[in-house]
This record gives C-alpha cells, structure tokens and sequence, in this order.
C-alpha cells in the first residue's frame, strides 16, 4: 500500500536514534539489535501509511506518540503530507525531559 506521506527525521531525532544505536552496540547482541531495526521499520512504515494511527498526546495535541518498545517511543506530527519525527524518549527517564 503506497502512502502520500513523506517521512521527515528532526536533527533531535536523529541524534536520539543515535544514542539508542551506540547504547545498543555497547549491551546488546547483532541478533537483538536487528530485531529493533526491523521494529523500528514496520512501525515507520504504518506511521507513514496511516499517520492518525496512534493517539495524540496530552502535552501537545498535534503530536502523536507510537510505543515501540518498553524502552522507546515514538513522538512525531503531521503537516500537510509530512510525518515528521520529533523524537525517540526513553519512558524510563524524567517525563520533564520530553520536549516536544
């Protein structure tokens, strides 16, 4: 199924992918690391596809947040046919360091 949505990564976004990719490296296996890849894929992949998918958020009502792992979350917004993806947050730290 083909999408009109373009997917856009924040320089935030990408240095929190970033983050989790180092920290991945340092405590998990290749097998593990692939498995979060491929999950962060398809979870794109159906954000792209439907972006109303998931809820909004309560903090800012145009942001939408998809749970991707116990350890990672999702937040991104739509614009016009641009998903952009605002950050990747660890629900185990401080909620005050969320910033959308």
């Amino acid at each position: 199924m083909k999408s009109g949505y373009k997917l856009f990564w924040s320089d935030k976004a990408l240095a929190d992918l970033q983050n989790i990719i180092n920290y991945l490296i340092e405590n998990w296996t290749q097998k593990e690391i692939q498995n979060f890849a491929r999950r962060l894929d398809k979870r794109l992949e159906l954000i792209v596809i439907n972006p109303r998918l998931f809820p909004k958020t309560a903090k800012r009502r145009e942001v939408r947040k998809s749970v991707l792992t116990k350890h990672a979350v999702i937040y991104y917004e739509t614009k016009g046919n641009v998903v952009s993806i605002i950050t990747l947050f660890d629900p185990r730290q401080n909620p005050k360091k969320l910033k959308l």
